[in-house]
């Protein structure tokens, strides 16, 4: 009978570390995934209306309007580009439908964009406007509040 060496033993507790790890880490975005599709009392999970949204102010969006949303979700990951634009895009779309908006315009993107975005992406906002020349100043109160 021979014996593990160390050094063998070594690497496979830290590959069974390695995995398990990795496991937690898919099983939580999956889990996240899973409750996002839950039905609200409405009858109607938070993907669906992501959906509504989406499907409703479809027609709204400019050429020039698609382009700052790319330009704003281009830092995100390849991974979960698709994912952030979306949920960006229906955040944008639930404001171009409550303020009955016929266009969605740069201040409904760079609203939305706020909104829907952790206050860390706030920083690259600011930048990429600054970068533009435009005028963030108007968006100031929705950089400072809670979402």
């Amino acid at each position: 009978m021979t014996q593990m060496s160390t050094g063998f033993s070594i690497f496979i507790v830290g590959w069974s570390i390695v995995l398990v790890g990795l496991m937690g880490i898919g099983g939580f975005f999956m889990f996240r995934k899973f409750l996002k599709s839950m039905p609200k009392q409405d009858g109607k999970s938070d993907l669906d209306w992501q959906d509504y949204y989406i499907e409703q102010t479809r027609s709204m969006w400019t050429e020039e309007g698609l382009q700052l949303l790319n330009e704003l979700v281009d830092p995100v990951p390849q991974l979960f580009r698709d994912v952030a634009r979306r949920t960006i895009a229906a955040k944008i779309g639930k404001l171009a439908l409550d303020e009955k908006a016929t266009v969605i315009s740069m201040e409904l993107i760079i609203k939305g964009y706020i909104l829907a975005t952790p206050k860390r992406d706030h920083k690259f906002l600011i930048s990429h406007l600054q970068k533009k020349q435009i005028d963030y100043a108007p968006y100031e109160k929705y950089l400072h509040q809670e979402a």
